[in-house]
């Protein structure tokens, strides 16, 4: 598909995708947000969609995985206009935390790439097992056991079980897919 075809059935998209936002969000400027930021996500990632699927699903998974990322962010977030509950939070230190992050991130890298690639897809991502299963082309059932494979070696390294290298290189690798997993 062109260039100029993609974005032509993007604009006769918009009505649909702002009429499916306005029924799960109940807002409309949040609607328009969403579809906003639907539209723009689908621009970055035209290389994803496959020519010949029903590009209106697409839009909408991606329309549906933005209100719920959106949504999961806006639990956390505590209304503070006046920042008198901020004044009242206190931090102790984190290195402990910060040392087992690394782990963590290092550990990542010991797993083997598909269930690595697995895990961060279902964890990092917020993909449910059957859009990673699209993503990667492979059944439900493989992404769900690598999924669990990978869970259970990350757990035997953590917890002293099995020994691996912590390295920079590693950390910086696994924050870097991390990253890129969030962004999509």
């Amino acid at each position: 598909m062109s260039g100029a075809q993609f974005k032509k059935e993007l604009v006769e998209a918009i009505p649909r995708l702002r009429a499916f936002a306005r029924s799960i969000s109940g807002d409309r400027d949040r609607a328009d947000d969403l579809v906003q930021e639907t539209l723009a996500k689908a621009i970055a990632n035209k290389d994803k969609f496959t020519e010949g699927t029903n590009l209106i699903a697409w839009l909408i998974t991606i329309l549906r995985n933005q209100y719920y990322s959106v949504g999961r962010k806006m639990q956390r977030e505590v209304a503070d206009p006046d920042g008198e509950h901020a004044a009242t939070l206190e931090s102790q230190p984190q290195q402990a935390g910060h040392l087992e992050l690394k782990d963590f991130l290092s550990a990542l890298q010991v797993l083997p790439d598909d269930q690595r690639e697995a895990l961060i897809l279902i964890g990092a991502s917020g993909f449910s097992y059957e859009e990673a299963a699209e993503i990667l082309g492979v059944k439900i059932g493989t992404v769900k056991s690598r999924v669990s494979r990978a869970r259970l070696r990350l757990e035997e390294l953590m917890s002293g079980q099995e020994s691996f290298e912590r390295s920079e290189v590693a950390v910086a690798e696994s924050a870097a897919l991390i990253q890129d997993a969030l962004s999509v």
